[in-house]
């Protein structure tokens, strides 16, 4: 799906499958707002009053207006991993703020005063904004706030390739953990299998959390099961030498 593509591809590849997905008006429009996010970020500041806003960032919130899926036809039905208008839109959203070169205070303000969707996309482009968006690490914040909330979405994209790298590991396993809460799938915590490896206390955490479930009556998530597999240490046994 595009929004799996957004944490995993340069901006390019990103945009190549967006625009096959897309009506051609949906690509027209694309392409203008694209541009147009380019030209300012290259430009001086323009003089706006009130509470006018940059023209990409008006483009920003109405991606999802304009982004929808182009017609299928009865050759080519919908399969689970035909994106949604919403997976179009995020990965708009993504590329615009990619294209704008947006800084630090750009994506806090477009966070805190966003619409649920426009947080998601502002979680997913943090990859791609490492130039631009501040010192490392300096847009946890806004991961550690998805990560409060019960929106699975939000939590889905608060767990991608930008937390992999900048939780600490104490953080990191609340994260885990809150996936298993809300019931988001455990693919989504990006670098899940090298991270749990060997860590005995993500492993006590799921046991405490699978026994807690238990004594309740409900049911324990499979995805505990598979997290408690990967922090298993390895067994390794030396091979035998000669002179053993």
């Amino acid at each position: 799906m595009l929004t799996e593509l957004t944490n995993g591809v340069p901006p390019s590849a990103l945009q190549a499958a967006l625009e096959a997905q897309l009506t051609g008006a949906g690509r027209a429009w694309l392409h203008q707002a694209l541009a147009q996010a380019e030209a300012e970020a290259t430009s001086p500041p323009e003089a706006v009053s009130g509470t006018q806003l940059p023209t990409w960032e008006m483009r920003f919130a109405e991606a999802g207006r304009h982004c929808r899926p182009a017609q299928r036809t009865p050759s080519t039905p919908s399969t689970p991993s035909t994106p949604a208008a919403q997976d179009l839109a995020d990965a708009a959203r993504v590329l615009l703020l990619h294209a704008v070169r947006a800084d630090h205070a750009t994506i806090t303000r477009l966070y805190t005063h966003g619409t649920a969707a426009e947080r998601r996309a502002v979680l997913l482009a943090l990859p791609h904004l490492s130039a631009t968006a501040g010192s490392a690490g300096s847009a946890l914040p806004l991961v550690e706030d998805a990560l409060r909330t019960n929106d699975t979405r939000l939590v889905a994209a608060a767990v991608g390739p930008y937390a992999a790298k900048h939780l600490d590991q104490h953080a990191w396993r609340h994260a885990v953990l809150k996936c298993l809460f809300t019931g988001v799938p455990v693919d989504a915590v990006d670098g899940l299998a090298p991270r749990a490896r060997s860590d005995s206390e993500l492993a006590r955490m799921l046991r405490d959390y699978a026994a807690e479930r238990t004594a309740a009556g409900r049911p324990v998530p499979d995805d505990l099961h598979r997290v408690l597999t990967l922090t298993a240490r390895p067994y390794l046994t030396a091979a035998p030498t000669e002179e053993t």
